[in-house]
């Protein structure tokens, strides 16, 4: 998020004020997670290698290198680390150093507010999010614009729709296949309950290009927005919810979500008071708070001094185990206070 976090209330009534009904109830983990916990670990299900603040405060080619709002696997194996003030990167995926650098712009030539990346394996083009209007476009690596998406009207930042500046597509992720794009929202539209969000998605045509399809509706925990979606290998959804206390710090939750008997809500205006609708179903897979520090220093107050205001994530791929190596990394908004971290993760799911 461009301008920083929005600073999350966590009062319970958010979560009352919803009469929808959840697709199944949300378990305390995966059924079939093991009982042993591992060395760093989180919770039974999620362990943390560990963390780097390597690019905290550098800049790259006149650049700088943080505000970093998503990260994806690049078909050569480097990482791409999207920037929200219109900057992509290319990191070695070892030592996380810049590689190169690229600028982005709309149509116009104006910067973006760009959110989510997906680097789409079939051509190495990039879908990217800025939720500005909010958008998705398609861009060529050299950062020529290909292709705008379709957004339903609804979602669009008001007076042309019903979206909140700032609190729009967030996430991007496409699913196994490559056949469907998925976007989320970070925080309800007007006339939705609050905590009930978006999941919009895209079908690819036989031409190539995403139009419009099912939209999905997930209820985040009180006072958290959703700031990246990342398919898994088996269409599952790893969700990060996130907020801020002032005084207090963040709060940074990773779910395993599963669309699957979940409503298209494509055509519902209003998602309040509809017990007909079945949410998204979610599990809590680890609250960030919860993982061992590791030696992690924090420059204002945080529950634990590991975490900051995580915002990107990736499945970088997985171990001999069958867990998925997951990487997170956080958004320092060019600010004092935070820092640019990258959070080396285990997940069982």
């Amino acid at each position: 998020m461009r301008l920083g976090t929005v600073l999350a209330t966590l009062t319970a009534g958010l979560a009352a004020a919803t009469c929808l009904t959840a697709a199944g109830p949300a378990s305390a983990g995966p059924a079939h997670a093991k009982n042993s916990a591992p060395a760093h670990a989180c919770s039974p299900y999620v362990s943390l290698d560990r963390f780097s603040d390597v690019l905290d405060k550098t800049t790259y080619d006149g650049t700088f290198a943080g505000n970093f709002s998503a990260l994806a696997v690049d078909r050569d194996g480097s990482l791409a680390a999207l920037g929200d003030r219109s900057s992509l990167f290319r990191l070695d995926a070892r030592t996380l150093r810049p590689k190169a650098a690229a600028h982005l712009a709309d149509e116009k030539g104006a910067d973006l507010d760009s959110e989510g990346l997906v680097v789409d394996d079939r051509d190495g083009t990039r879908l990217i999010s800025s939720e500005t209007e909010p958008s998705v476009r398609r861009y060529a690596r050299d950062g020529e614009i290909l292709e705008r998406l379709p957004v339903p009207s609804s979602l669009l930042v008001t007076p042309a729709g019903r979206a909140t500046a700032n609190q729009t597509f967030e996430g991007l992720t496409l699913l196994p296949g490559g056949h469907r794009l998925l976007a989320s929202m970070e925080y309800a539209i007007s006339g939705d309950s609050p905590g009930i969000v978006r999941f919009q998605t895209w079908q690819r045509t036989r031409g190539g290009r995403f139009r419009l399809a099912a939209q999905y509706a997930y209820r985040t925990d009180a006072g958290l927005g959703v700031p990246e979606v990342q398919a898994t290998p088996d269409g599952r959804l790893l969700v990060l919810e996130r907020g801020f206390t002032s005084g207090v710090g963040n709060t940074v939750r990773l779910y395993l979500a599963d669309l699957r008997h979940a409503t298209d809500t494509g055509g519902i205006e209003n998602l309040t008071g509809r017990p007909d609708v079945h949410l998204v179903r979610k599990t809590l897979l680890t609250d960030i708070a919860t993982c061992p520090s590791l030696g992690a220093t924090a420059k204002q107050p945080q529950p634990n001094p590991l975490l900051d205001n995580i915002e990107g994530m990736t499945v970088t791929g997985h171990d001999r185990t069958g867990r998925l190596k997951v990487l997170l990394v956080s958004d320092d908004n060019q600010n004092a206070t935070q820092t640019t971290r990258f959070y080396f993760l285990r997940v069982r799911v």
